[in-house]
């Protein structure tokens, strides 16, 4: 790393610093707290991940800013309450990847990429106490996933999981059974029951669509981020024909224009 780069993120560190300074920092950085700071991390990894979809380098480079942001944020708030600094948090990751890389920094070798990341896999478990009988259980496993990922990819992951531990249907028919019960369910339940059974409802039929998605190879997650980017478009060429806001359309009216812009787009697909 050059000097420039040290000096770089020394800067980032300093104004960071200055921020949450009592002494004349910002009011609104003061307020933060690790929780509440949770939703801009989450926000700023997706955009990071939309910023490299995109191909572009300079919307990368500053969604990367953002998010490195979040890390210093984090790490300048912890030292506040002498909890852990930024030092730790660099150090504790730089041995991390040499732990779990023993092929580069060690005298292990590998023939494959499958060998690193079973390597990577076991020496992961021992550094987080997972080698006894009770943390190799299935359930152990899929429960780390719910707590660590969004819900719909954790589900996607869960049920890969189960399914490779036989935990499956014989046959899309199954399957699709499920779905039409988990569906007379959830509509029973916005029928008859409390809004916490009707959420629970709700719960168990996104999670038998996600076993579809898996039987037929499609990526849930993919697929509702392309319905919300159609969404916006037709939205934004709605507004585009539209003389006036559209909330002072009529609900027919809207329609109409739904339907203008959705032939347009298809024209200029």
């Amino acid at each position: 790393m050059t000097n420039d780069t040290l000096a770089a993120l020394q800067e980032l560190i300093d104004v960071v610093a200055k921020l949450r300074s009592p002494d004349g920092g910002c009011p609104w950085d003061l307020a933060q707290t690790p929780q509440t700071l949770t939703p801009y991390v989450i926000e700023e990894a997706y955009e990071v991940v939309d910023a490299i979809k995109s191909g572009d380098k300079d919307a990368i480079a500053e969604e990367l800013g953002d998010l490195l942001l979040q890390v210093v944020l984090q790490a300048q708030i912890a030292s506040e309450y002498q909890q852990f600094s930024l030092k730790e948090v660099a150090q504790g990751i730089s041995q991390k990847l040499i732990r779990r890389h023993p092929h580069v920094f060690g005298n292990v070798s590998v023939e494959s990429v499958d060998e690193v990341r079973q390597n990577w896999e076991q020496i992961k478990a021992e550094e987080k106490g997972e080698t006894s009988s009770d943390n190799k259980k299935l359930s152990a496993k899929l429960s780390r996933y719910a707590k660590t990922l969004p819900p719909m990819i954790a589900a996607m992951k869960i049920s890969q999981k189960a399914a490779a531990a036989g935990f499956e249907w014989e046959n899309i028919e199954g399957v699709w059974a499920k779905f039409h019960e988990e569906l007379a369910e959830f509509e029973q339940a916005l029928e008859q029951e409390t809004p916490a059974e009707q959420q629970a409802e709700l719960g168990d039929l996104l999670f038998s669509i996600i076993q579809l998605a898996r039987w037929y190879n499609l990526d849930p997650s993919e697929a509702l981020q392309g319905t919300n980017q159609r969404f916006i478009q037709r939205l934004q060429k709605m507004e585009a024909f539209a003389n006036r806001p559209l909330s002072d359309y009529t609900l027919d009216e809207l329609e109409t224009l739904w339907q203008q812009a959705k032939a347009k787009l298809a024209q200029e697909s």
